[in-house]
């Protein structure tokens, strides 16, 4: 597979989707800079890497908040080189708590980071491809941002507001040779759970939903099994690749067909 020339941003590149992305770019020979909250998954993802004769580099920071964004793109265009890919893959659960459940807090949360941290992510790769004429921008959004359910009304609300986003800034970035594509996971075996209460920390609701029970997952899954980070990954370097130059707009679903029940 041939990606676009340049450096790559992961957001969310410390654990689960955002760290399988990060490597799996590196193998196919971009240079990756891994940017996380959590600083010791990030540096562990770095590790992978370079052990495995790669180049990339860990930048802590919250996507929630844009002066994060922008110092740590600009410090991964700086050491990396000219940004050819973003991909926005930082995200956090709300554990399906219910609306009458759920903090004004933790829906701030989850919206700042999976939606806000989107934003941010994609406008400061545009401030490195606009001047040179191409880019691909992958986000991460979910089945939960294709319909009902899959989460609580903060994340389900946050990944319809990626899909949204998505659509938006492909048709606005067309013209001047950047492609906007999201991938949208079903079940995958991630540590997403963990890490959201990690983030969240007491204010954290109990983490429950289909991705932490078998029978849920296989009466939704034709595949009858959990997707692997990997198999995200796959498809994310693809959006990054020359071979998806004519792709834009597009919601490319990994859930084992979940959707087309």
């Amino acid at each position: 597979m041939t990606l676009v020339p340049g450096s790559a941003v992961v957001t969310g590149g410390g654990s689960g989707i955002g760290r399988a992305i990060v490597e799996a770019l590196a193998r196919e020979g971009a240079a990756v800079a891994a940017i996380d909250l959590l600083p010791e998954g990030g540096k562990a993802a770095v590790a992978a890497v370079t052990g495995a004769g790669g180049r990339a580099m860990f930048v802590q920071a919250d996507v929630s908040r844009w002066d994060d964004v922008d110092r740590a793109v600009g410090e991964a265009v700086r050491e990396l080189g000219p940004l050819g890919i973003m991909v926005n893959a930082a995200g956090i659960l709300d554990g399906y708590a219910p609306a009458d459940e759920l903090t004004p807090a933790v829906f701030d949360r989850v919206i700042a980071i999976n939606l806000g941290g989107t934003f941010h992510g994609a406008r400061r790769a545009l401030a490195e491809m606009l001047p040179r004429g191409r880019g691909r921008i992958v986000n991460i959004a979910s089945t939960a941002g294709l319909g009902g359910t899959g989460g609580g009304p903060a994340y389900v609300a946050s990944k319809h507001g990626v899909v949204g986003l998505t659509r938006q800034l492909a048709i606005t970035y067309a013209e001047r040779g950047i492609t906007v594509n999201a991938v949208c996971p079903g079940v995958i075996a991630t540590a997403l759970r963990e890490n959201s209460t990690r983030i969240l920390g007491d204010a954290a609701p109990v983490m429950r939903g289909i991705g932490g029970d078998d029978a849920a997952m296989r009466a939704v899954t034709p595949a009858g099994r959990r997707g692997t980070v990997e198999e995200v990954a796959a498809a994310a370097c693809f959006l990054a690749s020359e071979a998806a130059a004519y792709i834009t707009g597009q919601m490319l679903t990994v859930d084992g067909g979940w959707r087309a029940r």
